[in-house]
Protein backbone atom coordinates (compact mmCIF):
# COMPACT_ATOMS: atom_id res chain seq x y z
CA UNK A 1 0.00 0.00 0.00
CA UNK A 2 1.16 3.15 -1.06
CA UNK A 3 1.41 6.65 1.20
CA UNK A 4 -1.80 8.55 0.66
CA UNK A 5 -1.57 12.55 1.95
CA UNK A 6 -4.24 13.66 4.39
CA UNK A 7 -4.75 16.71 5.97
CA UNK A 8 -3.74 16.93 9.52
CA UNK A 9 -7.69 17.55 10.60
CA UNK A 10 -8.72 14.80 7.91
CA UNK A 11 -5.74 12.72 10.97
CA UNK A 12 -7.01 14.05 13.94
CA UNK A 13 -10.53 12.58 12.94
CA UNK A 14 -9.51 9.44 11.88
CA UNK A 15 -7.65 8.89 15.31
CA UNK A 16 -10.99 10.72 16.84
CA UNK A 17 -13.20 7.82 15.46
CA UNK A 18 -10.53 5.10 16.80
CA UNK A 19 -10.61 6.08 19.72
CA UNK A 20 -14.42 6.50 19.99
CA UNK A 21 -14.54 2.92 18.39
CA UNK A 22 -11.60 1.33 20.85
CA UNK A 23 -13.65 2.75 23.54
CA UNK A 24 -16.95 4.02 24.23
CA UNK A 25 -18.33 1.72 21.08
CA UNK A 26 -16.71 -1.51 22.22
CA UNK A 27 -18.56 -0.97 25.77
CA UNK A 28 -21.75 -0.18 24.33
CA UNK A 29 -21.39 -3.34 21.78
CA UNK A 30 -20.46 -5.13 24.86
CA UNK A 31 -22.95 -4.69 27.03
CA UNK A 32 -25.29 -5.18 24.31
CA UNK A 33 -24.21 -8.53 23.53
CA UNK A 34 -24.13 -9.11 28.12
CA UNK A 35 -27.79 -8.61 28.04
CA UNK A 36 -28.51 -10.05 24.79
CA UNK A 37 -27.16 -13.06 26.34
CA UNK A 38 -28.85 -13.30 30.06
CA UNK A 39 -32.42 -13.66 27.36
CA UNK A 40 -31.36 -17.43 27.06
CA UNK A 41 -31.04 -19.53 23.85
CA UNK A 42 -28.13 -17.83 21.68
CA UNK A 43 -28.87 -20.05 18.59
CA UNK A 44 -32.61 -18.23 18.21
CA UNK A 45 -31.25 -14.40 19.88
CA UNK A 46 -31.64 -11.82 17.12
CA UNK A 47 -30.39 -9.46 19.80
CA UNK A 48 -27.08 -11.55 20.12
CA UNK A 49 -26.77 -12.18 16.44
CA UNK A 50 -27.45 -8.07 15.60
CA UNK A 51 -24.46 -7.33 18.42
CA UNK A 52 -22.05 -10.14 17.51
CA UNK A 53 -22.66 -8.25 13.75
CA UNK A 54 -21.79 -5.03 14.83
CA UNK A 55 -19.12 -6.01 17.12
CA UNK A 56 -17.25 -7.54 14.03
CA UNK A 57 -18.05 -4.68 11.98
CA UNK A 58 -16.95 -2.19 14.56
CA UNK A 59 -13.28 -4.36 14.90
CA UNK A 60 -13.15 -4.47 10.88
CA UNK A 61 -13.25 -0.59 10.93
CA UNK A 62 -10.83 -0.43 13.85
CA UNK A 63 -8.39 -2.34 11.51
CA UNK A 64 -9.33 -0.44 8.56
CA UNK A 65 -8.28 2.34 10.47
CA UNK A 66 -5.50 1.51 11.70
CA UNK A 67 -3.70 -0.08 9.04
CA UNK A 68 -4.96 3.28 7.27
CA UNK A 69 -3.01 5.46 9.63
CA UNK A 70 0.10 3.68 9.25
CA UNK A 71 -0.17 4.61 5.26
CA UNK A 72 -0.68 8.09 5.30
CA UNK A 73 1.54 11.30 4.66
CA UNK A 74 0.01 14.49 7.08
CA UNK A 75 0.30 17.66 5.32
CA UNK A 76 -0.04 20.76 6.69
CA UNK A 77 -3.21 22.82 4.67
CA UNK A 78 -1.31 25.29 2.44
CA UNK A 79 -2.97 29.03 2.49
CA UNK A 80 -1.21 29.82 -0.14
CA UNK A 81 -2.45 31.96 -2.51
CA UNK A 82 -0.22 31.63 -5.63
CA UNK A 83 -0.36 27.84 -5.97
CA UNK A 84 -3.40 25.40 -5.01
CA UNK A 85 -2.10 22.58 -2.22
CA UNK A 86 -4.11 20.93 0.12
CA UNK A 87 -6.80 22.71 1.61
CA UNK A 88 -6.63 25.67 -0.70
CA UNK A 89 -10.08 27.43 -1.80
CA UNK A 90 -10.53 27.76 -5.57
CA UNK A 91 -12.99 29.14 -8.19
CA UNK A 92 -12.66 27.56 -11.68
CA UNK A 93 -14.94 28.45 -14.59
CA UNK A 94 -16.29 25.74 -16.82
CA UNK A 95 -18.69 26.12 -19.52
CA UNK A 96 -19.45 29.65 -18.34
CA UNK A 97 -20.54 28.33 -14.79
CA UNK A 98 -18.36 29.56 -12.12
CA UNK A 99 -17.55 26.65 -9.07
CA UNK A 100 -15.55 26.69 -6.07
CA UNK A 101 -13.93 24.41 -5.02
CA UNK A 102 -11.99 23.18 -1.30
CA UNK A 103 -9.26 20.16 -2.03
CA UNK A 104 -9.09 17.79 0.80
CA UNK A 105 -8.00 14.77 1.34
CA UNK A 106 -9.88 11.43 0.89
CA UNK A 107 -11.28 10.81 4.05
CA UNK A 108 -12.88 14.35 3.91
CA UNK A 109 -14.14 14.77 -0.01
CA UNK A 110 -17.74 15.93 0.33
CA UNK A 111 -18.33 16.88 -3.41
CA UNK A 112 -21.93 18.22 -2.76
CA UNK A 113 -20.52 20.56 -0.54
CA UNK A 114 -17.69 21.68 -2.55
CA UNK A 115 -14.87 19.31 -1.02
CA UNK A 116 -13.00 17.30 -3.47
CA UNK A 117 -10.67 15.13 -2.97
CA UNK A 118 -6.99 15.51 -3.70
CA UNK A 119 -7.35 11.83 -5.72
CA UNK A 120 -9.82 12.91 -7.52
CA UNK A 121 -9.55 13.39 -11.04
CA UNK A 122 -10.31 17.64 -11.03
CA UNK A 123 -8.25 17.65 -7.19
CA UNK A 124 -5.33 15.83 -8.75
CA UNK A 125 -4.90 17.96 -11.81
CA UNK A 126 -5.61 21.22 -9.91
CA UNK A 127 -2.95 20.86 -7.70
CA UNK A 128 -0.13 22.87 -8.34
CA UNK A 129 -1.60 24.94 -10.59
CA UNK A 130 -1.80 28.70 -10.52
CA UNK A 131 -4.34 31.37 -11.13
CA UNK A 132 -5.34 31.88 -14.66
CA UNK A 133 -4.00 28.80 -15.86
CA UNK A 134 -6.20 26.02 -17.39
CA UNK A 135 -6.59 22.55 -17.08
CA UNK A 136 -8.24 19.77 -18.71
CA UNK A 137 -9.21 16.53 -16.85
CA UNK A 138 -10.67 13.27 -18.03
CA UNK A 139 -13.78 12.88 -16.38
CA UNK A 140 -15.94 9.57 -17.25
CA UNK A 141 -18.13 12.15 -19.25
CA UNK A 142 -14.93 13.07 -21.35
CA UNK A 143 -12.60 15.22 -21.16
CA UNK A 144 -13.35 18.71 -19.83
CA UNK A 145 -11.33 22.44 -19.56
CA UNK A 146 -11.47 24.65 -16.48
CA UNK A 147 -9.99 27.67 -16.02
CA UNK A 148 -8.62 28.59 -12.52
CA UNK A 149 -10.14 32.20 -11.40
CA UNK A 150 -8.96 32.46 -7.77
CA UNK A 151 -7.02 30.65 -5.36
CA UNK A 152 -7.87 31.61 -1.54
Amino acid sequence: MTDQIISKEGYDKLKKELEYLKTTHRLEIAKRIEKAKELGDLSENAEYAEAKDEQAFNDGRIAEIMALLKNVTVVENGYNKDIIGMGSKVIVKNCDAEKQYTIVSFNEADPLNGKISNESPLGSTLLNKKKNERVKVETPNGEMEYEILNIE
